[in-house]
């Protein structure tokens, strides 16, 4: 006799999780990573999936100095905009999170564009 099984009281993940080293599509990459909100950082490159560690005081200092400089750039500056640890699609094989990213805006020859809230998205090459 088989027994059934219900499922419906049971919640099952919408994608399985990302792991350092997965090789994936960007689709596939962006998938998992939405469907896990408690991951901070992850990037693919190339295919291949990176997680890495926590942030440690020696990168948070330098990333400070460079952000306030970044910043000043930003305010000088007319079309630019300024990213701090955004999600960027690149192609098919690579979608990375750089700490900073200084955006031209696109009316002025700025290869990128916003797709949706928060990915930014490269346009076709000229």
């Amino acid at each position: 006799m088989t027994k059934s099984v219900c499922t419906s009281d049971v919640a099952l993940p919408s994608a399985p999780p990302l792991r350092h080293g997965d090789r994936l599509t960007r689709t596939e990459f962006h998938h998992r990573y939405e469907a896990m909100p408690h991951v901070k950082k992850a990037e693919l490159i190339e295919g291949v999936v990176y997680m890495p560690t926590a942030v440690r005081v020696d990168h948070g200092k330098p990333h400070a100095a460079i952000m306030t400089w970044l910043g000043g750039y930003w305010a000088a500056t007319f079309g630019v905009e300024l990213h701090d640890n955004v999600s960027v699609r690149l192609d098919e094989y690579n979608e990375v999170q750089p700490d900073a990213l200084l955006r031209l805006d696109p009316a002025l020859g700025g290869l990128l564009t916003v797709s949706g809230v928060v990915i930014l998205a490269t346009r076709e090459r000229r």
